[in-house]
């Protein structure tokens, strides 16, 4: 039996999916019809591929629409799931035949502080870059996501460990792989937006000194007998920060002119000898 969670949301899915198959179509070049003058059929052909066999319109909206998607149906198929919460079939995924009862919640939440990050660099966006403002609608529904997970799972139960638990059977195994490859693919690129920005010798420097200093932290936190994970975790976030953050000014900034040496071609040679 479909539960009402999973009508919401999966109803949320299909009109996203709706929305960005006739953005798709719509943003895009409309001239090709075919012999009957109607749109021609292989315009929806790179929209239905997800742009694999073909093109789509403005890719901005459409990438946020079919983010929807996938994130709305994830949760409608996560609330039939757990039969909206129900005690029982939160007891089961515990391992236990028994629940504690509902509390508050014990534990600190970070997410707010992203939000806030991820809101930074939205606005930033808008008077930088149009990768910019995407990448921060992508984070912002990224921490909307999280956060709410992290809510109700807070209060599943009346024991905090187990609510921890229980938050990390259902989003391990998605937040290990996609949000390792999304931080190395963030710090990649903003690393690289960094080097194009600076001087050639600059670049060299930094990109010597980078590792140099990754290594440094890593040996250090080693080092240490019983690192708290509240300071490691603080470490990470601001050199990731100070990397992103540098790396979107670079963005703005642009990159430095890159003079290339005109080669003479044997017929300008010649006319160079011609003409005198």
């Amino acid at each position: 039996m479909l539960t009402t969670g999973f009508k919401l949301f999966f109803g949320f899915a299909v009109v996203a999916l709706v929305g960005a198959a006739v953005y798709g179509v719509a943003s895009g070049d409309l001239s090709g019809k075919d012999y009957l003058g109607f749109v021609d059929p292989s315009s929806f052909v790179g929209v239905l591929s997800l742009g694999w066999k073909g093109g789509v319109g403005d890719h901005s909206g459409y990438v946020v629409l079919v983010f929807a998607t996938v994130s709305a149906a994830y949760l409608a198929f996560t609330l039939v799931g757990f039969r909206d919460a129900d005690p029982e079939a939160v007891a089961r995924l515990g391992g236990s035949g028994e629940i504690p009862p509902a509390a508050g919640p014990t534990a600190n939440n970070v997410w707010p502080a992203f939000g806030a990050a991820a809101a930074v660099v939205l606005l930033l966006g808008l008077v930088t870059h149009a990768a910019v403002f995407v990448t921060g609608l992508i984070l912002l529904a990224v921490v909307a996501f999280e956060w709410m997970i992290s809510a109700w799972a807070d209060r599943a139960t009346g024991d905090p460990e187990a609510n921890r638990e229980l938050r990390t059977r259902i989003m391990a195994p998605f937040e290990i792989p996609l949000l390792g490859a999304a931080a190395v693919a963030v710090i990649v690129l903003s690393a690289s937006r960094i080097l194009l920005a600076v001087s050639e010798l600059n670049a060299v420097w930094i990109a010597i000194g980078i590792p140099i200093i990754i290594v440094g932290a890593a040996v250090a936190i080693v080092a240490m007998e019983k690192p708290s994970r509240g300071a490691v975790v603080g470490v990470l976030a601001v050199g990731v920060l100070a990397i992103v953050v540098l790396g979107i000014v670079s963005a703005a900034v642009g990159p430095r002119s890159f003079e290339h040496e005109e080669e003479h071609t044997d017929e300008e040679a010649l006319v160079t000898e011609v003409a005198r």
